[in-house]
């Protein structure tokens, strides 16, 4: 009789696996990935794996059952340690591996582990995952003997690269913040070769976080760096998520720059490489963006939410850049294409030198327009796709400018609104934009309707 390994369905996401240890998530769900991925990549002759980990206590045994089970598939495996998630990716790429897998929680809570994996250096998502988890519920794996074998942490090579596209010899006062991170010794090994004057916060890895939670786009986990570039008297401070894939920025004022702000910026640097080129942006961007990167001669593409689907989509249209509100920033421009915030750091932080300017005066520039923040409604797993397809429906019945590509983004009265289903909480993401107050409160407004329709009782 086959036995096969049932995952908890909760935790297999549309980007990655992700859970709770312990409750969702075990030692055993490691394995049975290990196996599982071995076995797909078996069927596309792959041999070669690169796996790497984050700073979270469960993290090495959750890798070491990962490599055991991807070894009993016949899988050759390489171990590059304590790395940030794009310190993985940059392996996979140098090596050319089959299979890639980071062990991480990504920003969640400590008590979070979890799985963000490539095959043959793209994108492993959506359908994908979900195929994975029948083919270990059906247990038919491969089995044959592959090795193990530790190559040590990248992070010379990585930093080495990244710094290829640093082309000034001067620098910046710096403030860096990896909060605890795995992205800590490549930020440290990093300012050691960049010019400038550099402080770093938070540079051991604890996987408790025990200063603030790593997700630099809740502004009270920038509290910390804002005090600190004051205190400095610092040109800009960076901060990293917990396996340094994504960005926050603030600048010598201590005023926050959002996702598409910083891709805003970033353009006039790519565009000025690449005239005409694509950059592409997540449906929760402000419309400056878009307004901006046609400005500057650019194609601006609006794609849903999600690090898989936009890396996918920039291969599709061979775009040089693309971001999130979320803070990932993808660069395809002298680079590979995967979202990685240190090498966004490291060519903003060029771009600044070269240009001239601050990063105050660039933020100043740029078209001003007033926007909530990203707000969560938390819902019901099980209402909140439900919630948006009703809401789709009712708009569908009168004459609204609807964007569905990924919830609904509803043009109106010179703004915006949206409402849109989050693939990793159960939430309901909810974010307006206008020409000023009186106008977004109106926008907020509907967005309530939209809401109490819905039996949803809603206060922002």
């Amino acid at each position: 009789m086959i036995v096969g390994h049932r995952f908890d369905r909760t935790i297999m996401r549309e980007y990655d696996i992700r859970g709770i240890v312990g409750k969702n998530l075990t030692t055993a769900d490691a394995l049975a990935l290990g196996r599982s991925l071995g076995t797909i990549a078996a069927g596309r002759n792959g041999q070669l794996a690169v796996v790497g980990y984050d700073g979270r206590h469960s993290s090495p045994i959750l890798e070491e059952e990962l490599c055991r089970g991807l070894a009993s598939s016949g899988m050759y495996v390489l171990r590059v340690g304590l790395v940030p998630s794009p310190g993985l990716y940059f392996a996979s790429k140098v090596l050319k591996a089959d299979v890639a897998v980071m062990v991480t929680g990504s920003h969640n809570p400590s008590e979070y582990n979890g799985f963000k994996m490539m095959v043959e250096n793209r994108p492993f998502y959506g359908e994908q995952i979900q195929d994975l988890r029948e083919l270990a519920l059906r247990g038919i794996w491969r089995e044959a003997r592959g090795g193990v074998m530790d190559i040590g942490a990248i992070v010379s090579g990585y930093v080495t690269r990244m710094m290829r596209d640093y082309t000034s010899r001067k620098g910046l006062k710096i403030v860096w913040d990896p909060g605890n991170g795995s992205a800590a010794p490549s930020t440290i090994a990093l300012a050691k070769v960049m010019p400038g004057e550099h402080y770093i916060i938070n540079d051991e890895v604890d996987g408790t976080f025990p200063n603030h939670h790593p997700d630099p786009t809740v502004p009270e986990n920038l509290v910390q760096l804002q005090e600190a570039v004051a205190e400095a008297e610092a040109d800009i401070g960076i901060a990293f998520d917990g396996d340094g894939d994504r960005i926050g920025v603030v600048d010598s004022q201590g005023r926050i720059l959002w996702g598409d702000q910083l891709l805003a910026i970033l353009s006039r640097d790519v565009l000025r490489n690449v005239p005409g080129a694509s950059i592409i942006a997540d449906v929760k961007a402000s419309q400056m963006l878009f307004d901006e990167v046609a400005r500057l001669g650019g194609d601006p593409v609006m794609a849903p939410t999600g690090h898989s689907i936009i890396k996918s989509e920039m291969a599709k249209r061979e775009a040089p850049l693309a971001g999130e509100m979320s803070g990932h920033i993808f660069f395809a421009d002298k680079y590979y294409g995967y979202d990685d915030a240190l090498y966004t750091a490291v060519r903003l932080i060029n771009y600044l030198v070269v240009s001239g300017q601050s990063i105050d005066e660039l933020r100043d520039e740029l078209p001003q327009v007033v926007n909530t923040p990203e707000i969560r409604i938390d819902v019901d797993e099980s209402r909140k796709f439900a919630i948006v397809e009703e809401i789709k429906e009712r708009l569908s019945q009168t004459d609204a400018d609807v964007n569905d590509i990924d919830g609904v983004r509803v043009n109106e009265n010179g703004g915006w609104w949206l409402i849109r289903a989050s693939n990793t909480q159960n939430a309901l993401v909810v974010r307006c934009e206008a020409e000023d107050e009186s106008s977004l409160e109106n926008l907020k407004g509907r967005v309530k309707e939209q809401f109490n329709l819905s039996g949803v009782n809603v206060d922002f």
